[in-house]
């Protein structure tokens, strides 16, 4: 067989292959793929949260963090879902370090994260219809966290989370 001769046989084949691939269907994903958003209510930074092992970023104090892609959750939401959120907390992440590389800036470093704190939390799945917009992960006072999939971000006046931004800690945390 010529070279020419091969060659149009692996075209009709590869031909023929690419019309055999464009009548399977793959089929309709089971899940469905949003934004990770979180919003800081405290005085404490977030080193870093997830939410079902989906990482986010981290947040200032007080602050906003996000775009984060993706957080995967089932197509359909039905009642009962549940996310699990984690995150490190730095209480005091105005803390003032000697200069960076240094190794006294290590030392003070190593002494500072020993109060960083770890946190985990299992939260209701709010409703969401056909599209996840995004998912935007809460954090309150006395380790609450609160989820929306609305599709209004905070502090818009149409989204469901209405807590202010700059929150305090009360003296004392509800149990």
């Amino acid at each position: 067989m010529s070279y020419l001769n091969g060659s149009a046989v692996c075209q009709w084949l590869g031909g023929c292959l690419l019309v055999l691939l464009a009548g399977c269907s793959v089929g309709e994903s089971k899940f469905l793929g949003g934004d990770l958003n979180g919003v800081n209510h405290t005085s404490a930074a977030i080193n870093y949260f997830s939410v079902n092992g989906y990482g986010g970023p981290n947040i200032s104090a007080h602050g906003y963090g996000g775009g984060m892609c993706c957080a995967m959750l089932p197509r359909q939401w039905q009642p009962g879902l549940k996310l699990k959120v984690e995150w490190e907390s730095d209480p005091n992440s105005n803390a003032r370090l000697p200069a960076l590389g240094t190794d006294a800036y290590r030392a003070a470093y190593a002494i500072h994260k020993t109060n960083y704190q770890q946190h985990s939390v299992i939260v209701d799945l709010p409703p969401y219809e056909e599209r996840l917009c995004a998912l935007e992960v809460h954090f309150l006072p006395c380790n609450q966290v609160k989820v929306s999939t609305s599709c209004w971000r905070y502090p818009s006046p149409n989204s469901p989370i209405k807590e202010p931004l700059e929150m305090k800690e009360p003296a004392v945390c509800p149990k």
